[in-house]
């Protein structure tokens, strides 16, 4: 019969609001959400166009609009490829104790302490939900804990591995030496170091969390979502790390 809401209806509901709202959830605070101000300015404007009957206009962005899907896939790629990642990923830290949680914490945070320091420059990329393989496979393959003195080792000047970026994947260390995107955003601080700039840069791609510690002042700063947070002091960025990890109570 017409006129009633079946269960699937509510359901057909409730699925199709919680993927916007995941979708809504992941473009925050990045790029795309400016995109899809501009798209939807776009499609305003072709609106307009049609009811005004503004032949050349309307040309233009009927073209434009015929090949959305394709503008939406380019202009996204790293956003459709972090939604897709989180889909088939489980939380970083489901795989491992409490104790080991807790442990994680207290090594990596005593790790920047003591390179803040001795202003050791350092940058750590800790996975989240979209994986961080690419990035692996172009580093030098690890699998240790996080222990703080084998971090500060590994960014020691005369380390081999003190260049580039440490990955950190569901509490150990997956990777050294890794090369990372980065970021192209425009009215950062002309002062930020390739360090800061890769961390800016590889959470724009990623939901991943990245520390640095600058070798210049000796500050720790951390990026998520493509958004810089410094300097911080070390039980700042422990508790960051825990509400952003989703640390289990």
């Amino acid at each position: 019969m017409t006129g009633f809401l079946r269960w699937q209806d509510l359901l057909d509901i409730f699925i199709v609001a919680f993927v916007i709202y995941r979708v809504f959830l992941l473009m925050k605070g990045t790029r795309a959400v400016q995109l899809v101000v501009g798209l939807i300015i776009v499609l305003f404007a072709f609106y307009v166009a049609k009811q005004l009957d503004l032949f050349t206009l309307g040309w233009i962005l009927n073209n434009f609009v015929a090949s959305i899907l394709l503008v939406i896939v380019v202009v996204f790629q790293n956003d459709i490829r972090r939604v897709l990642f989180a889909l088939g990923r489980s939380p970083f830290l489901s795989k491992i104790t409490y104790v080991e949680e807790t442990l994680f914490y207290d090594e990596l945070v005593n790790a920047c302490v003591a390179m803040s320091a001795r202003r050791v420059g350092a940058l750590i990329v800790v996975e989240r939900e979209a994986g961080l393989d690419e990035f692996v496979e172009i580093g030098v393959k690890l699998d240790a804990e996080v222990n703080a003195e084998l971090v500060v080792s590994l960014f020691q000047t005369g380390s081999p591995l003190h260049d580039g970026a440490v990955i950190i994947k569901e509490g150990r260390i997956r990777a050294g030496s890794c090369v990372l995107p980065l970021t192209m955003k425009e009215g950062i601080d002309k002062g930020l170091g390739t360090r800061h700039r890769a961390a800016i840069g590889i959470t724009e791609v990623s939901d991943s969390i990245a520390v640095v510690v600058s070798e210049e002042t000796g500050k720790i700063s951390y990026a998520v979502r493509g958004d810089l947070e410094r300097p911080v002091k070390g039980d700042d960025l422990k508790k960051a790390l825990k509400e952003l990890l989703g640390a289990r109570k």
